[in-house]
C-alpha cells in the first residue's frame, strides 16, 4: 500500500490529518495547473478549493486505478470548464440583452504571458494536453483519464502542439 493509499484510507476513516496532508502533497500542482487557464488568482483559488472539497466528498468513488492527482486534476478541470460555461452563459445573455458586457469569458483562459501569448491560441484541449504532458509530468495514460480522450489522441495532440510551438519559434524568429 503506497502512502496515499495508506492516507486515503485513513480519511475514509475519518481521519482530517491525513486529508491535510493530501491537501499539502497536491495543492500547488493543482494550482499552477489551473492557473494556465485565468489571470485572476482568486477565481483559480475557487476552483481549487472547490476542486479539494468535491474530491473529499467523492472519495469513496476514487478506485485507486489511477493515482490520486489524476482524478484530482481531472475535478479540476471540471471546475474549470463549469465556470467557464457559466461565464460565457452570463457573457451571452448580457450581449442578447444589449447590456455591456462586463468582460471577455476568454481573458480568464490567456497563459500569463508565457511563450508570447501563443498558449493562449490553444483550444482547452490541446492547452491542457501540453500543460498536463510538458509542465506537470503526467503520462498519457493519465491524461487520457482526465481528459476522457483516448492515449493515442493524447499522443497526437501533443505532437501537433509541438510542430505548431516549433512553427510559432521559427516565425519569430525570422522576423526579429
Amino acid at each position: 500500500m503506497t502512502d496515499e493509499s495508506f492516507l486515503i484510507s485513513r480519511i475514509r476513516e475519518g481521519d482530517y490529518a491525513a486529508f491535510r496532508i493530501l491537501y499539502e502533497h497536491h495543492v500547488d500542482p493543482l494550482y499552477r495547473f489551473l492557473k494556465q487557464f485565468s489571470r485572476d488568482r482568486h477565481q483559480v483559488e475557487d476552483w481549487v478549493q472547490r476542486s479539494f472539497i468535491k474530491a473529499y466528498e467523492s472519495l469513496d468513488r476514487f478506485a485507486g486505478r489511477s493515482r490520486f492527482s489524476t482524478w484530482l486534476f481531472a475535478i479540476g478541470l471540471n471546475e474549470m470548464r463549469s465556470d467557464r460555461r457559466k461565464t460565457q452563459t452570463v457573457f451571452l445573455e448580457e450581449a442578447a440583452l444589449g447590456q455591456s458586457v462586463t468582460e471577455d469569458p476568454h481573458e480568464h483562459f490567456a497563459w500569463d504571458e508565457l511563450m508570447r501569448g501563443w498558449l493562449d491560441q490553444l483550444d482547452d484541449i490541446r492547452r491542457s494536453v501540453f500543460i498536463l504532458h510538458e509542465v506537470e509530468g503526467f503520462s498519457h495514460a493519465e491524461i487520457a483519464q482526465m481528459l476522457q480522450i483516448g492515449e493515442s489522441a493524447s499522443r497526437t495532440i501533443l505532437s501537433r502542439t509541438r510542430q505548431w510551438l516549433k512553427v510559432k519559434w521559427n516565425e519569430e524568429r525570422t522576423h526579429t
